[in-house]
Order: structure tokens, then sequence, then C-alpha cells
């Protein structure tokens, strides 16, 4: 391409690792990494002060008062984000009235309040933001610099609350968010058609970036600890099923306890592992002892790092039988790890991968058939190892880079 930048990037984000809730901080900490080692210079703004280091990034703190005590204290106030969804129906019809989105929707608008003095102060020639809870401050920069705005969807509010739920305060913020960018990057075909069909955005507006993985052995578990009480489990001939993710409806969790019952008819020396937490944390575990499910069940809580690579080196399948899922980076980490996987067909991420299974979240006779297959069928297993592993190295972060270079290029000698 001709003309082609090296751009200073002013990147809004919400949270970073080791400081995050979900799969958004993940991304963000691999896009980043990826432009830098391409040749950009990135500058992430972040809304409040918190002790993360990377040193492809530089730092802001919208907010530079150290205000909270503890970690826990810092990730409470960052994980509105992942925890809207505790809401009553009520509550999210309520919208802003309500003090628990409407206190963080207020911290989002504040954080867009703070945004032209950053962007006056920090060279740059784009503007990038992440998701709803950046797009007013992308705006807002973008309004003070005249530099191209773009907006970066990792999961819409339809996916976060479905169809029938979706907060009026949330969607009236991610569809300002689009119409003032000058592109909107969009995490899969699936999450493209939602924001043209539920936003009014027009499709020249709107292009995919896949996401990637960063295959790092040692995070990826090339090292153990001591021996555990599912190592043990594992040599006493048991199989492990694991689901990774927040405990809420997006994730659908009440699929895999219903899909898990009907394994156990064929497979009953199988156990089924929870790495996660959420607003559906306490539905899930009662739906199982109803089901009397719960000598079969094990509820690790959220797990990070090391932690949950132990997990997934044990585990013979991972499934996601997500509702609604955008992109879907989990089963990559599961992939890297030798894990065959089943995602749903509601998952963005199942539109770029061949060799992994797939089946719509609410075939529960299909996930039970493909489950049962692996845990059986010692050929399919490697397989799907082998050649998934092959896979999922290939979709890296690069990748994802190279495209948003080719977003920013497009976008400035125009300004």
């Amino acid at each position: 391409m001709a003309n082609k930048i090296n751009p200073n990037v002013l990147m809004f984000g919400w949270e970073f690792p080791p400081f995050n809730s979900g799969g958004l901080g993940v991304a963000c900490a691999g896009i980043s990494k990826a432009l830098s080692t391409l040749g950009a210079q990135v500058s992430f703004v972040l809304p409040y002060k918190i002790p993360v280091r990377a040193s492809w990034c530089n730092f802001i703190f919208a907010d530079e008062k150290v205000e909270f005590a503890t970690n826990k204290e810092l990730m409470a106030k960052i994980a509105g984000y992942a925890s809207h969804t505790w809401l009553s129906e009520e509550e999210k019809i309520k919208s802003v009235k309500s003090p628990f989105v409407g206190g963080l929707v207020e911290r989002v608008l504040e954080y867009g309040r703070r945004a032209p003095n950053i962007a006056q102060k920090t060279p740059h020639s784009v503007v990038h933001a992440h998701d709803w809870l950046t797009y007013p401050a992308g705006i807002a920069a973008k309004r003070l610099s005249g530099k191209p705005f773009v907006a970066h969807i990792h999961a819409t509010e339809f996916d976060r609350s479905g169809e029938g739920s979706v907060n009026k305060a949330i969607f009236d913020i991610e569809r300002e968010g689009f119409r003032e960018a000058d592109m909107v990057v969009a995490v899969s075909g699936r999450t493209k058609r939602s924001v043209i069909e539920n936003y009014g955005i027009p499709e020249k507006k709107v292009k995919v970036v896949y996401n990637g993985v960063e295959f790092d052995p040692f995070v990826l578990g090339s090292r153990f600890g001591a021996s555990s009480d599912l190592e043990r489990s594992k040599s006493e001939g048991n199989a492990i099923v694991l689901f990774v993710g927040r405990i809420t409806l997006q994730k659908g969790p009440d699929y895999f306890v219903a899909m898990a019952e009907k394994v156990l008819q064929f497979e009953p020396k199988t156990l089924f592992v929870v790495s996660g937490s959420g607003d559906l944390e306490g539905q899930m575990l009662n739906q199982v002892a109803e089901k009397g499910l719960s000598n079969n069940f094990i509820f690790c809580g959220f797990l990070r790092g090391e932690e949950l690579a132990r997990i997934y080196k044990l585990a013979d399948i991972f499934v996601m039988p997500s509702v609604s899922e955008p992109f879907g980076i989990v089963p990559l980490e599961a992939m890297l790890s030798d894990v065959p996987v089943l995602v749903s067909k509601e998952s963005g991420v199942s539109e770029i991968l061949s060799h992994a299974l797939k089946a719509h979240f609410w075939d529960i006779d299909d996930m039970t058939d493909k489950v049962v297959s692996v845990l059986r069928q010692k050929k399919l297993h490697s397989h799907l190892q082998q050649h998934g592993k092959s896979e999922a190295k290939t979709i890296h972060w690069k990748k994802a880079a190279d495209s948003l270079l080719s977003v920013y290029n497009s976008l400035v000698p125009s300004y």
C-alpha cells in the first residue's frame, strides 16, 4: 500500500491483564503487543491507575489517584463490565436509574470527559477504542484532535443480555460509538451482522478482524506443580470435560449441565470441571444438585496463569456451549494445550476453525454424541489434539495487527 505509515495509536481500554475480568483485557494485550511488534507506537489508556506492566505500551491513566487498598477492590471496580448482567429484568428495564448500571455508565462517561486532555497531550495519528465502555472517550479524543476513530467491538449488548433485555443506556452508547467511528472493527462475521442489523450501520463501514491467541509454552503449562485431586482422579480412570468462562447467560452453563447429565448415561466415570465465576454460578450449582450430579462436578472458581494451564493439560475435551459468543479466545488456548474442543455454532471462533467439533448450543443430543465420541475413540481424540494445536498456532495476534494496520492506513490519508 502506498504511503504506508507506522502509526501512533491512542488506544482506550477498560482492563488489562492481570487486572481483567474476561477476554476483553486479553485481546487488548494481544493486539497492542502485536501492533508494537509491527512498528506501531501504542499509548494505552486505562480509566484507573493500576500496577500493570507491558514493555510494548506507554500506559496512561485517566485517573492518576490510587484509591484502592487491595487488588480485590480494584477488580470490583473494573469487573462492572462483566457484571452488569447480574441485574434483574426490572432493573435492566429501568436502565440508568439502576444504581449499579447507573454507576457504571457514569464511570464510563467520566472516562470520556477526561479523554480530551489525554488526547491533547499524547501525540497520535489514530484513535482506537475497545467496546462501549471506551466509546465516549474515543469520540471525545477524535473531536479534540481531528484524528480518525476506530471503534472495536468485542461483544454487543445483544450478546451480553439477549434480545429481550437489552439495556438502553448501553445500547445508545454503542450506537453513538458506531456512528461516530470512521471504521467499526468486529471480531467475527456474526458480530458484523449484529452491528449492521441491530444498530443500522452501513456494511462498508464494518470490517471483520478475528482475534488471535499467544503461544507461550510456560503460560500454557509446560511445568506442573504438586499432584492435585484432579490428577489422582485421572489416574483412577476418570475422564475430564472442561468448561472455562464466566458463568453467565451468554456462556450457556445450563446447557453444559444438561449435556453432562446425558454424557454420564454413557460414560459414568466422567468429571465435569468448571473454571469461572459469574451471576449464574449459584443457579448452576443448584441445577447440578437438583439433577444429582454433584459427585461428578468440580467448581474451581476463576483460574488464571499456571493454575488454569494445569486444568487444560488434564482435560480430555473442552466444551464451549455459548448461546452468543462474538469470538471466543478460550478454545484456542485449549487447543494450544493439546485439548480437543467442542464449540457452539453460535460462536465467532467457529467461523475460522476446521479442526474443532461444532454443535448448536441448544442441541444437547448432538453435543453429547460428540463428547462421548472423543472420550471413547482414541483416534478421533488424537486427530483433534494434533491438528487442533497446529491450527491454533496459525491464529495469532500478528494477523489481527496486520489487518488493523491496513485499517489505519486506509483512514489516515483522508485526514
